[in-house]
């Protein structure tokens, strides 16, 4: 199998996917262009500690598994077997863009829940940065998503890593999974909505200042959008919590998310020097909103996550989104060249959309 990696959104998802993917179905696969949508291209730090830790789980003879290469060839040597290993994607930095722990702890989850064992990792890399999966989201959203799928994994936060190039760490756990389909085209009853206000080495008054905010806001008083929108919440209980995180640096993230009987999804913002706590929880509001107000099941993010477990569960499987996003797009483009199945994705790029997969 030969891929552009430029095709589509041309990031570092196409190459994840598609290397899941040739591991799990024992394909051999050249992805050339790597990242070749991107500013930077080639592959990164995060990239390569993905690539070496799959290539381990299934011994994998590789060519250009290298920083800034843009030509990767991987064939599969057996099918995927569990892990227990210390992964740190800093050590592969060397003047490369950093990583995020989470980004290369989910893009090992599909893998290793079909591995036949346990597995245990402990991830070294970022864990908190904006536009991209947090420690909180991951835990409480996206982990809680693929329960619904008969996916189950488990995560821990030994140490926080605010912004970019930060070394936080955490621990990961995979079970052996049966993968199963799921209908999601309606969200049903609210279930609940919860919140994380996460700070570290500030002042305690701080994160309880944003969950006090957050509160204030659920119960009727009016905020101001970034985009000038005066807006008011409808009056709900709100499960908010400041949790104080150890790290090695000061630093602030807000996570909202709401839970309902077939539908789960997330907004969240991180904290800046001189940007107050009830602005970073209006700005994570301003994220979580556009999903909450609409009818979709699954957030943008969500939705490419469920993507590759869904493709390999039994039975179909159907979800709405709130924006249908170009990564969602590729995914599902990659996976269909593996494998002989159904995936069809309505709707445009930033539109409301449904993913349909059946085989």
């Amino acid at each position: 199998m030969v891929l552009n990696g430029s095709h589509g959104e041309g990031g570092g998802a196409l190459l994840r996917t598609a290397l899941s993917v040739a591991a799990l179905t024992q394909q051999p696969v050249r992805v050339h262009n790597v990242r070749g949508g991107m500013r930077t291209p080639g592959i990164n730090s995060e990239d390569l500690c993905f690539i070496r830790a799959l290539g381990l789980s299934c011994l994998a003879s590789m060519q250009g598994d290298d920083l800034g290469s843009n030509d990767l060839t991987f064939v599969p040597g057996r099918a995927p077997r569990s892990l227990n290993h210390r992964l740190d994607i800093t050590e592969f930095e060397k003047g490369t863009v950093p990583g995020n722990a989470l980004i290369v702890a989910h893009a090992l989850l599909p893998v290793l829940a079909r591995a036949g064992a346990y597995s245990r990792l402990i991830v070294h890399g970022e864990t908190y940065n904006p536009n991209t999966l947090s420690f909180d989201a991951f835990e409480r959203v996206t982990l809680a998503a693929h329960r619904r799928q008969g996916l189950y994994a488990y995560a821990n936060h030994v140490m926080a890593g605010f912004g970019y190039g930060a070394r936080g760490e955490i621990g990961f756990e995979v079970e052996p999974s049966a993968l199963s389909g799921f209908d999601w085209s309606t969200r049903g009853a609210l279930r609940r909505i919860g919140a994380v206000v996460a700070t570290a080495d500030l002042q305690d008054s701080v994160g309880q200042r944003g969950v006090a905010h957050l509160e204030r806001l659920f119960a009727g008083e009016p905020f101001e959008s970034r985009q000038g929108r005066r807006e008011v919440l409808p009056k709900l209980d709100v499960e908010a919590e400041a949790v104080e995180v150890r790290s090695r640096g000061p630093g602030a993230f807000v996570t909202i998310w709401a839970e309902f009987e077939q539908s789960i999804g997330h907004g969240t913002a991180m904290g800046a020097r001189g940007v107050k706590i009830e602005t970073v929880v209006e700005n994570a509001l301003d994220g979580f909103l556009p999903w909450f107000k609409s009818e979709a099941t699954v957030d943008p993010f969500l939705a490419d996550q469920l993507l590759l477990p869904a493709a390999l569960a039994e039975g179909a499987t159907t979800y709405t989104t709130s924006r249908v996003t170009q990564r969602l797009i590729t995914m599902a483009w990659v996976i269909k060249q593996f494998l002989p199945i159904h995936i069809t994705v309505f709707g445009r790029d930033g539109e409301p959309g449904k993913v349909s997969i059946s085989r």
